[in-house]
């Protein structure tokens, strides 16, 4: 992947003319990732047919566009997300060809037949959530945990950041949210997801003490983590500051606990709390740029799709515009 590959970058749909802009973006990202011309074009296209139908029929209809990484190979990904109309048959929409009045006429259907791998929530009056990725090689293994952030509204960088890893057979997850928005928020979490991913194999409490340390030449910033032990069926939780994490099993949904505090600056209180998980328990963890009432119970059979799906759901039903917003989603199994 190039080193100039632009950032991820949300766009509004609220005119047809936006729609030669998120094009224009999508095809230098296909290009930094040296993607050939045919995949090149592909993207262009995916990504003109999800904002096209998000100007016509949809409300509030916004697209992420950003690159995208496996273990061995890297692609690009494009997220629609509208809060209405919501589409009953969403498969049908998929046909190649199928068309509603005034769309491009080439359906969804050109979505998936282009895309390397895509996927969609629908339900009438709750609008949809699309996701389309190219790769450059066969798509990776579907991953066990997912998330999105959204900067401020006028900033072009969020100081929310997560981040995923499995080492030495324990799966963990992070999310930071930086002190304030803008740059240096963003410096902050960026350094703490340099710390996460170069740490050794350690116990979370021992990984938040380095977090701490190593934040201290910056603003500071809420971080929280988690570490998934299916084996054990528990879930052990570590956190300084604000960041929200819930566990969603069935129809029940249990806040965990987060310490007071800036990870970087002042005396850290660090202590791990193990909660137990069942097989198809979620883990649903936020930056306070989401508000706490979001829940899964209006959308049936959502909690057993991806959880980006999931996470940008709750994004959408609960993110605020006032501040840096972040959603991570993992499953107690992958």
């Amino acid at each position: 992947m190039s080193t100039r590959t632009p950032a991820p970058a949300w766009f509004r749909l609220d005119d047809l003319s936006a729609v030669g802009s998120v094009r224009r973006f999508a095809t230098d990202l296909a290009v930094a990732v040296d993607f050939d011309e045919q995949k090149v074009n592909d993207f262009a296209i995916i990504v003109s047919e999800l904002a096209t139908n998000l100007v016509k029929h949809a409300q509030d209809g916004a697209l992420l566009v950003r690159p995208v990484r496996g273990d061995e190979t890297v692609g690009v990904e494009v997220i629609s997300i509208d809060t209405a109309p919501g589409m009953a048959d969403l498969a049908a929409m998929h046909v190649d060809g199928r068309s509603t009045v005034g769309t491009l006429g080439i359906g969804l259907g050109a979505v998936t037949r282009l895309a390397d791998r895509s996927e969609g929530f629908s339900l009438p009056g709750r609008g949809s959530v699309l996701c389309a990725q190219l790769w450059h090689e066969p798509p990776p293994p579907k991953p066990w945990a997912e998330g999105l952030t959204r900067p401020l509204t006028g900033e072009t960088v969020s100081g929310d950041a997560y981040a995923v890893r499995t080492v030495a057979g324990r799966r963990q997850v992070m999310v930071s949210d930086g002190l304030g928005h803008g740059p240096l928020a963003a410096a902050a979490s960026q350094a703490a997801l340099q710390l996460f991913h170069t740490a050794p194999d350690e116990p979370l409490p021992r990984l938040l003490e380095r977090l701490h340390r190593g934040l201290s030449h910056t603003r500071g910033a809420a971080v929280a983590l988690a570490e998934i032990d299916p084996d054990a069926h528990v879930v052990r939780v570590c956190g300084l500051g604000n960041i929200a994490a819930s566990l969603v099993t069935g129809e029940q949904r249990r806040n965990l606990i987060s310490m007071p505090g800036i990870t970087g600056h002042g005396k850290a209180n660090i202590r791990q709390f193990e909660h137990p998980i069942e097989d198809h328990s979620l883990l649903v963890m936020h930056s306070d740029g989401v508000t706490d009432k979001w829940t899964l119970h209006p959308y049936p059979g959502l909690p057993a799709r991806s959880p980006l799906l999931i996470a940008a759901t709750v994004l959408r039903d609960a993110g605020v515009r006032r501040d840096d917003a972040c959603v991570l989603v993992a499953r107690a199994h992958p």
